[in-house]
């Protein structure tokens, strides 16, 4: 079955993910990185691998969603270290059919701007649960990133949101796979309920670009990175 966009429902609520990043795996899959740089991921990947994934949320109702990061802050564990995150929101208005992004990635930060983005979904046969919800399996794939797209979706959450830069099925995306199990968010709280005051857009700043310019930046910055040898993900999200 192909899906390219559904439809919202009357439901609004609130989704709280964890967005786990596995730098083995990543790592792994950069053939192109010379050892010196792999030697300095493998590293670094010790460091991280285990440690907690980062908390995002998406706010929605029937008009409208955004999704963020869940603390305005990262925090370690223990609460003892904080530090500064990068600018980074997804709004979309289901009613306009437009979709804004705040992005800070490749040492600048961008405001796209541009029509609701569509994904050729292909809804499977298998179903599990994910956070007490009877999910639906959904696939689709980022010919720019060379990413295979495995989504979760609810269909008793009758609205297509969905977290990072996914939406668009019959029901909320609940968990995302990036490029089997590269980076996994998967929702750990989930509750139904009127948003209002989170559904505010907050003032945004950054220099104006549409998907196509999106794209196109991201197609030049893995280009000139395998050309040089390093990891294109220490400056943009995966």
């Amino acid at each position: 079955m192909l899906v390219t966009y559904c439809a919202h429902g009357q439901t609004a609520g609130k989704i709280t993910y964890d967005y786990k990043y596995s730098w083995t795996k990543v790592t792994s899959r950069l053939s192109f990185l010379s050892k010196e740089e792999k030697d300095r991921m493998m590293l670094t990947s010790k460091q991280w691998e285990d440690r907690p994934g980062i908390p995002m949320k998406l706010v929605f109702d029937e008009t409208q969603s955004i999704y963020t990061y869940a603390k305005e802050q990262g925090e370690s564990e223990d609460g003892q270290w904080t530090w500064r995150q990068d600018d980074y929101l997804i709004h979309r208005n289901f009613d306009q059919q437009k979709q804004i992004e705040h992005h800070e990635m490749l040492g600048k930060t961008f405001l796209l701007e541009d029509s609701l983005q569509t994904f050729n979904w292909r809804i499977q046969n298998q179903i599990k649960d994910v956070g007490g919800y009877v999910c639906m399996k959904a696939e689709t794939f980022d010919a720019i990133k060379n990413q295979k797209i495995t989504a979760w979706f609810a269909q008793d959450i009758p609205v297509g949101v969905g977290p990072e830069r996914y939406s668009g099925l019959p029901g909320a995306i609940l968990e995302l796979d990036l490029n089997d199990g590269d980076v996994v968010v998967t929702a750990t709280k989930i509750e139904l309920k009127a948003v209002p005051d989170e559904l505010k857009l907050p003032k945004m700043k950054g220099k104006k670009i549409t998907n196509n310019d999106y794209n196109q930046l991201i197609k030049k910055h893995i280009f000139e990175s395998i050309k040089a040898q390093r990891n294109p993900y220490w400056a943009m999200r995966y």
